[in-house]
């Protein structure tokens, strides 16, 4: 099957990148939520594009959604979008960004203490150390079995970074030079951008695919592919990078950790294969 974006999809992704490339430019580890951030996302209908237009939403589907939660993948933009989303029309405040929700959905929680509503039962919540240092998290007992449009909108922010990974890595493999060449021109080199860019375009058609069918068992091998695609991009990507990918200067050890955490969000690999299996 071959989908293409139509034109309002292509409008809607190049809105959603422009609107974030100018207002979020680079992540800001010390800078936590940014409260205006979030409200101009609302007034954007980030957070409404699946709310009917009669509830006061935007009225899209769940591949436009898909769509601009690949785009907030790309930047590492911070805070529980998923979770806000996903309370839009059941949350006030949730679709217009006055209303910050996170959600208990599973082990890890994301944002409980800056959030104004948390969703689902919170049971022993306790403060863990981030892997992704803008991402604060917490541990809780129990939870129920993944939402499936969580774990979709999820595999579509690693996705998005995924993307924007090999990008990096196919920018800084034409500019690093070593040996009066750039690095891009060594075989080596060469052969970890291309399996980047595989693994991402796989990714990208299944995160599309499932957005189509809504099917669990689909997106459940979406966000398998898409959490690889991430881990595995930005590992490569720090390869390409070096020493350099380490530092505060570059954001390739920003999109490692979080695609790390991502991973264990909503649905683990774990979880996914024993979905598959069970379909079998």
């Amino acid at each position: 099957m071959h989908f293409q974006l139509d034109d309002d999809q292509r409008a809607l992704q190049k809105g959603v990148r422009g609107l974030l490339e100018a207002r979020y430019a680079r992540p800001e580890v010390a800078a936590g939520l940014d409260r205006e951030l979030w409200r101009e996302l609302g007034d954007a209908g980030f957070f409404a594009l699946r709310l009917p237009e009669e509830e006061g939403g935007v009225g899209l589907g769940l591949p436009e959604a898909v769509l601009a939660f690949e785009e907030a993948g790309r930047v590492l933009l911070p805070g529980p979008l998923v979770a806000t989303h996903l309370a839009a029309g059941t949350v006030p405040g949730a679709a217009t960004g006055e209303t910050v929700v996170t959600r208990v959905d599973g082990g890890l929680v994301a944002w409980l203490d800056e959030a104004d509503v948390v969703t689902g039962e919170v049971a022993d919540a306790v403060a863990v150390r981030s892997l992704d240092p803008l991402t604060p998290l917490h541990r809780v007992r129990g939870g129920g079995a993944p939402d499936p449009y969580a774990v979709l909108l999820t595999a579509a922010e690693q996705l998005g970074s995924a993307a924007r990974t090999t990008e990096m890595a196919v920018r800084y493999a034409k500019e690093r030079e070593q040996f009066g060449r750039p690095i891009g021109a060594f075989q080596a080199v060469k052969h970890l951008c291309a399996q980047m860019l595989v693994r991402a375009e796989l990714a990208r058609s299944a995160v599309y695919a499932a957005a189509v069918t809504a099917d669990p068992v689909e997106i459940a091998g979406a966000k398998l592919l898409a959490d690889e695609a991430a881990v595995r991009g930005a590992r490569d990507c720090l390869q390409v990078y070096g020493g350099m990918g380490f530092t505060w200067e570059a954001d390739v050890h920003l999109h490692l950790k979080r695609a790390w955490v991502r991973a264990r969000m909503w649905q683990t690999a774990a979880q996914a294969e024993e979905a598959l299996a069970s379909a079998l």
